[in-house]
């Protein structure tokens, strides 16, 4: 059995706690919840930019790069108007930056060292999101978003995990503390990014998002003494050797696992995408409280699914550890399987407003229903799939693996730009049930392969 000298190393290095967890715990947290405010703010504007103002004449033209852009795009998926094409750069931006980290796992594994490419990531990030504010420089500026992500995101997961030695019952837990931070920045990045790009101007929103990613390199820098120590330099002093068959049959689990959670994602991902179209066209914002009158801003609606998370998060901890008491609790496996169900139902509940509306705009509740169901599909997938693969992946590859795992966003986002293409050619209930069939198959494939997979991970201590 292997021995893990990083996560040996990271208990010495950091032995300081706050609120019965590594004290690292906190900066990680902090750093990350910056760099998710900077992402989705950045996100919660980046269609209804495109969509009225950067791709309408008089500005297109002025803009490096996009005639070739748009014509590579057009000579695979035919002549594209204005909608379609800005739901194929959200979905090839959204997916590239899901892309890259495999190639950030790969630099911090054999070259720099988990902790300098999380530094060079936050860099790059910031100043794209500073470019961002350049309309010329548009395409330059994704393209530093996109390098930077992949740098940041695998190695600042795979250090939450570096935090703890093998078998310590907090890492779970961890886990979902890390990812109340990710939703605490994107809860309110669009109230900030997205209300100063509506209100004062596109550009004052994408240079919101760059402070933020500031704030965030600035909180790791200052932390980083309580950090677990650079994971490329424990893999270094490891034997080479080759996978043995239980190491083997987790990477064979994760790999069955990632064609779902790739569908999980393509659906999951038109908040940003067809969702802001419809709370923009199709959705009554009206509303009136204590006397007030007034409209909710479109980007406000992306504020919703981060708040549930760190709402829900919490009782469904609770939920698991009721059941596990009794017995009762579900796999990892099925937990993943609920949430591409949960998911497949929130487009339902979608696909009935845009029936009931008929012609007419629907009660922005039916967007506050869609978001409930497609939260709680959420948090059963999302951070089971990230501690998942810190339990199956080998050590001395766990960035490499990190960033495979989270190009199942890739995959998904690239899809989920696709699908969106369809929504000016598509009636609106058909798209919605179309997506729910899509998040329903995925479900169906985890509850068929469950029983194997199951069998598998427990293999390795994941149930």
């Amino acid at each position: 059995m292997d021995e893990p000298i990083e996560f040996l190393r990271a208990s010495e290095a950091a032995p300081a706690e706050l609120f019965g967890h590594p004290k690292g715990l906190s900066f990680l947290f902090a750093t990350e919840m910056w760099e998710r405010f900077s992402y989705y703010g950045m996100r919660a504007l980046l269609v209804l930019y495109m969509t009225k103002y950067l791709l309408l004449p008089g500005h297109a033209e002025h803009v490096a790069g996009l005639a070739a852009v748009r014509h590579g795009l057009e000579f695979v998926f035919g002549p594209l108007a204005l909608q379609p094409l800005a739901s194929q750069i959200y979905g090839f931006y959204t997916a590239l930056v899901y892309f890259t980290p495999i190639l950030g796992g790969l630099l911090a594994d054999r070259l720099l060292g988990q902790r300098r490419t999380v530094i060079v990531g936050a860099a790059l990030m910031a100043i794209g999101h500073f470019m961002m504010a350049v309309e010329h420089l548009f395409l330059f500026a994704l393209l530093a978003l996109i390098l930077g992500s992949g740098a940041f995101k695998p190695n600042i997961s795979t250090q939450v995990g570096g935090l703890y030695p093998p078998g310590d019952a907090r890492r779970d837990r961890a886990f979902s503390i890390f990812y109340v931070g990710i939703n605490i920045g994107a809860f309110f990045s669009p109230l900030v990014c997205g209300t100063l790009g509506e209100e004062a101007g596109w550009h004052y929103g994408f240079a919101a998002a760059g402070v933020g990613m500031v704030i965030g390199l600035g909180i790791y820098l200052y932390g980083l003494r309580d950090l677990p120590p650079d994971g490329r330099t424990a893999t270094l002093s490891q034997p080479k050797r080759t996978l043995i068959p239980n190491e083997k049959r987790g990477l064979l689990a994760l790999a069955v696992l990632f064609v779902p959670t790739t569908l999980f994602w393509a659906v999951y991902e038109q908040q940003g995408n067809t969702i802001t179209l419809w709370a923009d066209a199709d959705t009554d914002r009206a509303v009136s409280l204590f006397g007030w009158h007034g409209q909710i801003p479109t980007t406000w609606f992306l504020s919703i699914n981060p708040f549930l998370i760190f709402v829900f998060t919490p009782l469904l901890v609770a939920l698991w550890q009721r059941q596990s008491l009794k017995g009762r609790e579900p796999s990892t496996i099925m937990k993943m399987g609920f949430g591409c169900f949960g998911a497949a139902l929130a487009y339902a509940i979608l696909a009935l407003a845009a029936w009931y509306s008929g012609a007419g705009k629907a009660s922005w509740l039916w967007l506050i229903g869609y978001f409930t169901i497609l939260t709680l599909g959420e948090l059963y997938l999302s951070p089971i799939g990230l501690s998942l693969v810190t339990k199956l992946a080998p050590t001395r590859m766990l960035s490499l693996v990190m960033g495979c795992w989270l190009a199942t966003s890739f995959t998904g986002n690239f899809l989920a730009g696709w699908l969106g293409s369809f929504w000016s050619r598509m009636g609106r209930v058909e798209f919605f049930l179309t997506t729910a069939a899509i998040a329903a198959f995925a479900g169906l494939v985890i509850a068929v392969c469950s029983r194997a997979l199951v069998n598998i991970t427990s293999e390795r201590g994941a149930v």
